[in-house]
């Protein structure tokens, strides 16, 4: 069920008004999310909410084990072995196959003759980003950064809420979990949501989708069709369309959560307008950087060590961040670029106080690194979208067709401008036109609502694509 969607509307309509009695009754209102949120899942396949019970009953217990454990020997215990079991079963569904025809390769090579059975796994939707809630939340009752919950409807609660379920943002248990305890209000205000949900749509519905469409698929599906100005725009396209598809699932979520009375953290902040790659991760998808920071960098000794203890803590963690994206080569080799990215950026920080690093932050400088880490992070997103390694290959060194000319539509290349344009829209804006409208009743948000998504239904092609992250 893909939120720009009737059947959804239809489904969000029926939660709030059951949530609504329910506002000053924690226990029954979560529970009551909590089979709302199954039920959301289960319009994929509903096979896999057992898979997503189980995971949040093995949060819960293990939560509990921890902190009756009175030696840390005994935590560490109890936690290595449910982070273990929670990242056993995402490696099985998202890698198994992979591993195992490799493995299969190396014995054909070795002509042993043994192979192992492929089974074709079915990758459940959005089993990266529950798996990481929970391996978050143990994580920091086993440091004692959150106090073990002791409430199963609120594990899960946390796991499953319907807004975050699929592509998150990942929120830490810490800004989550201390909302489940307290009455919500009876009446929200509507205007900052409904703002955020209708910019979502529009990015999604009309931008992500028509870009998708007219430019980037065609392109990325024969690049050798197409000449290198058509392959550069269509790199540019797919820079727009992954950061409007991406950051409307989580405008739309933080926007929903607040219509049901949550609070979401922020996960985009004008990530285009980096100066460094550094930069660049603390401003896209910044739930997920700062899990890989807080949870997979500092755990292997973060920055704490000499250069090269840091630039090898630097390549694990992107690599290992390309690798939950996707078992395969391309993927592998987005997060090499991206970590010795991050790895030289380090090395040319030792040159800041001299001439060149004074010249570097200087307006020219700047605009010149601003120009640098965006074909850089382009570059990465061919590795990125790309059907394969072999597809990169002949995208980035092929010539083109003899006959091959320029064939994007004026309308399209319209559209990634205005992409980058909603890029540089400050992250408060919406709470900005929100407060300058703050005195409308909420009923003439509602009427805003209305008219909004007939609007943005209009413009947008037949159709809906899933959301991008919905594979990861």
């Amino acid at each position: 069920m893909l939120f720009p969607t009737l059947d959804f509307l239809l489904f969000f309509f029926v939660v709030v008004a059951l949530a609504v009695p329910f506002a000053g009754y924690t226990r029954a209102r979560n529970l009551m999310l909590v089979v709302a949120s199954y039920w959301f899942y289960a319009q994929w396949n509903w096979h896999f909410c057992f898979l997503l019970a189980g995971s949040s009953v093995l949060t819960y217990l293990g939560g509990l084990g921890i902190a009756a454990m009175a030696s840390d020997r005994a935590r560490r215990l109890v936690v290595g072995c449910t982070i273990s079991g929670h990242l056993l079963l995402l490696a099985f569904f998202k890698y198994y196959d992979f591993l195992i025809g490799g493995l299969n390769a190396a014995l054909d090579a070795a002509h042993a003759g043994a192979q192992f059975p492929l089974i074709e796994v079915i990758l459940p939707v959005g089993i990266s980003f529950f798996m990481f809630h929970g391996i978050s939340y143990l994580v920091d009752v086993y440091r004692g950064d959150v106090a073990v919950c002791r409430r199963l409807d609120h594990i899960l609660l946390y796991l499953s809420f319907f807004p975050q379920l699929v592509a998150g943002p990942i929120v830490r248990s810490s800004y989550f979990l201390p909302q489940l305890a307290q009455p919500v209000p009876a009446r929200v205000p509507l205007a900052e949501p409904v703002l955020l949900i209708l910019g979502g749509l529009f990015k999604k519905v009309v931008l992500a989708n028509y870009i998708a469409t007219d430019l980037v698929d065609p392109v990325f599906f024969d690049p050798g069709r197409y000449g290198a100005l058509d392959r550069l725009l269509a790199a540019y396209g797919y820079a727009v369309q992954i950061y409007c598809d991406f950051s409307a699932y989580t405008d739309i979520a933080i926007g929903l959560a607040a219509l049901l009375g949550y609070r979401f953290p922020l996960n985009f902040d004008q990530p285009y307008r980096s100066l460094s790659l550094q930069e660049f991760w603390r401003r896209w998808h910044i739930s997920l950087s700062s899990w890989l920071r807080d949870y997979l960098y500092k755990p292997l000794g973060g920055s704490r060590g000499g250069n090269w203890f840091t630039a090898r803590n630097l390549l694990i963690t992107m690599l290992l961040g390309g690798i939950w994206h996707g078992a395969a080569l391309k993927f592998v080799a987005w997060g090499a670029l991206h970590g010795i990215g991050l790895v030289v950026e380090r090395w040319l920080r030792q040159w800041s106080d001299t001439p060149l690093g004074v010249w570097a932050s200087s307006r020219l400088g700047r605009a010149i690194r601003l120009l640098v880490v965006f074909h850089i992070v382009c570059l990465s997103w061919v590795l990125f979208r790309a059907a394969s390694f072999d597809t990169v290959l002949v995208y980035l060194t092929e010539a083109p067709a003899a006959d091959a000319q320029l064939q994007i539509a004026p309308l399209t290349l319209g559209f990634v401008v205005l992409g980058l344009v909603l890029n540089a829209v400050p992250r408060q804006m919406a709470g900005r036109l929100a407060g300058y409208a703050g005195s409308w009743p909420n009923w003439t948000w509602a009427l805003v609502a209305g008219a909004g998504i007939a609007m943005i239904d209009a413009l947008g092609p037949d159709g809906v694509a899933p959301f991008i992250y919905f594979q990861f």
